[in-house]
């Protein structure tokens, strides 16, 4: 069992759930419990000695909780800050003082203490009640809070001692809030550069990170822009900045502009290494219009299929037999589906009733980076829909596209 992180909203009745199956599993011998027990549990209790309360232990520490009492404390903190419940924060704070500085979602958890945690979800009033409380966490909680665009609660936390340091600038840049950098960089007149100085460093987050909002993105890159960085005059960095002008004018120049295809350094400009910039299905070698259905960018995919670019535009094919997918494979695999968006199936909608093939057949190879399993997977001569079949984490796929697929895919008997 790896380490999991406590949701924003548990469920302690799920949880109980969860540690009556971990026994169950336990005591019967599945070997992969066994492990989970062996890795956990500080007495090393065997499957015949096991009660509840071992695998409450052992279940707590997979959450990065020390024990399950304070696991549940966990829950019911979690449940008050999300809710402002003022009274039961109060109650919860004077019992248990030691909550102040510990993380509310466990050890492994990047939104912190209380204080943080509110930060995040931008309580003005749960804030004002554990200031009063003597919280200290202000500097990560004013982090928080530009990461996640809460600049009032940024503003405030401020006054309290809150400052942009070194650096901070990446954080609203990985999350492509373009409030939090504005205010980070026009309002308080941070250096727009990360810890080391360097001042690509924030395009480089900005193109390549796992974030997907495009009008934050825009917003982002010109802002980086106005600060007197000069943007690349290409058909790509037309697509990230969401400029259909910029675009127009690059078909004018380049009437192969739609078949054309890509590589790497020319969709992440500023990569540090082969394989940093997240997407799905992948992009390198890919067309434009690949790239808006990864991105997101709904007007320039609209855009680009208006010209006449052609829906069953394959990338090319590497050395080792592998490419060859048309954008409705990147419509089943994408960033922006695991990112909350394109859940309407609308792209894959379509691209197939501008022709695109359902029965088209491609070999991908993809690795996934800050997920359970990084190892590359392949995938040879796949369909679109067999391929989100097979894809190895089923959370990427967008199950709405595939029923779309389904609908007009044609399979062998």
């Amino acid at each position: 069992m790896a380490k999991r992180r406590l949701p924003l909203d548990p469920s302690l009745e799920q949880l109980r759930n969860q540690a009556k199956a971990l026994l169950d599993s336990y005591v019967s011998g599945d070997p992969d419990v066994a492990q989970d027990f062996a890795s956990f549990h500080p007495r090393g209790v065997t499957a015949e000695e096991a009660k509840l309360s071992d695998a409450q232990l052992v279940l707590a520490r997979t959450y990065a909780f020390p024990s399950w009492p304070r696991l549940r404390l966990g829950v019911e903190l979690s449940h008050a800050l999300s809710a402002g419940d003022l009274d039961k924060i109060r109650r919860i704070v004077m019992e248990h003082p030691d909550v102040m500085a510990e993380q509310v979602r466990g050890e492994d958890s990047s939104w912190g203490p209380p204080l943080s945690f509110a930060a995040n979800l931008g309580d003005l009033a749960v804030i004002d009640l554990l200031l009063d409380l003597g919280a200290e966490d202000v500097q990560f909680a004013f982090d928080r809070a530009v990461l996640q665009g809460k600049i009032d609660v940024a503003r405030g936390l401020a006054e309290h001692g809150g400052k942009p340091e070194p650096g901070m600038v990446m954080l609203p840049c990985e999350t492509l809030n373009a409030d939090g950098l504005s205010f980070l960089v026009e309002e308080l007149g941070a250096d727009l550069s990360n810890s080391d100085g360097d001042s690509t460093e924030p395009l480089r987050m900005i193109l390549e990170t796992y974030s997907r909002n495009p009008d934050g993105k825009h917003r982002c890159l010109d802002l980086v822009e106005s600060q007197g960085t000069a943007l690349p005059d290409t058909p790509v960095m037309a697509l990230h900045r969401g400029r259909v002008d910029l675009l127009e004018a690059h078909l004018e120049r380049d009437s192969e502009l739609l078949a054309r295809r890509f590589p790497y350094n020319a969709i992440y400009p500023y990569s540090r290494e082969e394989g940093s910039g997240l997407h799905g299905t992948p992009l390198e070698g890919t067309a434009l219009l690949h790239m808006a259905v990864d991105f997101d960018e709904q007007e320039i995919f609209d855009w680009l299929l208006e010209k006449g670019a052609d829906p069953n535009v394959r990338a090319e094919i590497d050395p080792d037999g592998f490419g060859g997918h048309t954008p409705l494979f990147n419509s089943v695999v994408s960033q922006a589906f695991l990112c909350g968006r394109q859940k309407d199936a609308g792209m894959a909608r379509t691209l197939l009733e501008r022709g695109a093939d359902p029965n088209a057949t491609a070999s991908i190879r993809k690795a996934l980076r800050f997920t359970e399993d990084e190892g590359p997977h392949e995938y040879r001569e796949v369909t679109p829909v067999i391929y989100g079949e097979q894809f190895h984490l089923q959370r990427w796929v967008n199950q709405h596209a595939m029923e779309v697929i389904q609908e007009l895919e044609v399979r062998d008997p």
